[in-house]
């Protein structure tokens, strides 16, 4: 095998497939990247695979030779982010010294950059585990930008305690135009809907699955780096496994088991209370005042003022001092004082885009509604946190 291709293309795909590479393979092969090059297409792959997600990436490149090897992904990914911009050169080689090399195939790849030259042991291909296909399996259609909106608002409020699996991940709804991202650890919820007019949906009636979140945010950044915001991206979903597709790319990922939360049954129907903020303002005091906020609750309170038209937000830290800052709101309903964890509202203006939010809230104990004004169309709910008195 041999081809020719730019530092910054090896670079960049080398990093976004070796977020695939376990840090403790269970077999040594997978510790490598597998790179397949195609002399027909002048294209290069790469692949990376821990058994739960995979990632394959392609780029152009010249093959002078086609073949495919196993590389140490982590010494390739090293040496070559190291390299200066440029062409390099990369060809594959049997091992003079392949009887002093068990469990290696005989081969040597050798890069050769502007200046100096890089040999690294290889396995061969052969070794190297596929990366799932689900047969027979129609394909549901996302827009990518339909696809990152959603996973942006959703990705954040998953849960990161593994004793709770089916809560680290995004619940994904398909049906008929409507794509539905849902996400929660039990203290909060934020639920995302964006449209999907690809013409080329073919699922009946409606698809569910929950995809782990690692693997979404791998997606999420492939997508934010190859994809065009209207290209359509393939989603296969069977038994146990989810796979995406666009152009040459490709993510497969295990898929949760477990029944996810009835999550629509949390979101009240009805509010006695609403308020309207601007959101980069509420921010923004939350992070200043969140410096003194007690590191043992995180707790900051909310003091809603109908008569004034404003809230006020305040904290406590016992024994290092307290804050205070109000701003104006638009406040409808009587008089309340509410208590967050901080970061959880933090968390939830962060991704919220728009400009200004409208709040909606019942009790101090009840479920708390934060949504954007604008045209995405989105749910972050927030538990509150009793006041001790």
């Amino acid at each position: 095998m041999k081809l020719v291709c730019t530092q910054g293309d090896l670079s960049t795909h080398l990093s976004l497939t070796s977020r695939a590479v376990p840090t403790r393979p269970t077999h040594p092969v997978l510790a490598n990247v597998l790179l397949q090059a195609d002399a027909e297409t002048n294209s290069v792959s790469l692949t990376a695979f821990d058994l739960s997600l995979g990632i394959r990436t392609s780029f152009s490149a010249e093959v002078l030779e086609g073949g495919a090897i196993a590389l140490p992904a982590k010494l390739l990914n090293d040496i070559v982010s190291r390299l200066s911009e440029g062409e390099i050169t990369l060809d594959a080689q049997s091992s003079p010294d392949s009887e002093n090399l068990p469990g290696f195939n005989s081969l040597i790849v050798t890069l050769t950059p502007k200046s100096g030259r890089y040999q690294i042991r290889a396995m061969g291909a052969e070794e190297f585990p596929e990366l799932p296909v689900i047969e027979d399996a129609q394909a549901t259609q996302f827009r990518a930008d339909a696809l990152i909106e959603g996973l942006r608002g959703s990705l954040f409020a998953t849960s990161a305690d593994e004793t709770k699996q089916v809560l680290t991940g995004v619940h994904l709804t398909v049906k008929q135009d409507i794509l539905e991202f849902a996400a929660t650890d039990g203290h909060r919820l934020a639920v995302v809907e964006t449209t999907n007019d690809s013409s080329e949906t073919n699922n009946e009636g409606s698809l569910e699955v929950t995809v782990p979140a690692k693997a979404l945010r791998e997606l999420e950044r492939l997508l934010a780096h190859s994809a065009v915001s209207e290209e359509p991206v393939a989603l296969y979903f069977d038994q146990g496994q989810v796979v995406f597709e666009w152009q040459n790319q490709r993510l497969t990922s295990r898929t949760l088991e477990g029944q996810y939360p009835a999550y629509h049954l949390l979101i009240p129907k009805q509010f006695q209370r609403e308020l309207i903020l601007d959101r980069r303002q509420f921010l923004s005091a939350l992070e200043r005042i969140a410096v003194l906020a007690d590191q043992k609750n995180n707790l900051v309170k909310l003091s809603i003022d109908s008569a004034a038209q404003e809230i006020t937000l305040s904290v406590e830290a016992q024994d290092v001092g307290s804050a205070m800052e109000s701003m104006p709101a638009q406040v409808s309903g009587e008089d309340l004082d509410i208590a967050f964890n901080i970061k959880y509202l933090m968390d939830g203006l962060k991704n919220i885009q728009s400009s200004e939010i409208q709040m909606q809230l019942n009790t101090n104990l009840t479920p708390v509604i934060f949504k954007p004004l604008g045209e995405l169309k989105m749910t972050y709910l927030a538990m509150p946190v009793q006041l001790r008195t």
